[in-house]
């Protein structure tokens, strides 16, 4: 099985069981080996008291694709810490995509950069997100 054609089983997995992700309305817009990409309409449910994309649906945003990109090789990994610094808002109607990348995997850890971006480019959110693999895997893969 081809790192791509791994990824992607492992998204897909992830999704079949993911409410929240599908609750919140976001959507995979990419998955490869250590990379995601996921969107997100912003509704007016989505909004704060002032108007505002709420920073919790941002960061839920951004920690979803931290948790595909992580999840990437099929080996169950769950977050051990994040951070998340808020730079721009998003409004109703604006189109938010979240790009986590890998920085470094190292044994059971890794460390990921994920950028939320509006749909005019503006940078909204920059978060990291600090990896741990658990036992098991998302899905019954062959041996090589």
């Amino acid at each position: 099985m081809t790192p791509q054609d791994r990824a992607k089983r492992a998204a897909q997995a992830m999704w079949d069981g993911d409410a929240a992700s599908k609750w919140f309305g976001f959507e995979i817009a990419e998955v490869t080996e250590g990379r995601a990409v996921l969107t997100l309409t912003v509704q007016s449910h989505h909004c704060n008291g002032h108007g505002m994309c709420h920073g919790g649906v941002t960061f839920a945003l951004a920690d979803s694709a931290f948790a595909f990109a992580c999840n990437s090789r099929n080996q169950r990994t769950v977050a051990q810490a994040n951070t998340i610094h808020y730079l721009s808002p998003a409004h109703t109607g604006d189109t938010l995509t979240a790009t986590a990348r890998e920085v470094r995997l190292t044994g059971r850890t890794g460390l990921y950069d994920v950028t939320v971006t509006r749909g005019d480019g503006t940078v909204i959110a920059e978060f990291r997100g600090q990896s741990r693999a658990i036992s098991g895997h998302l899905f019954e893969e062959d041996a090589p």
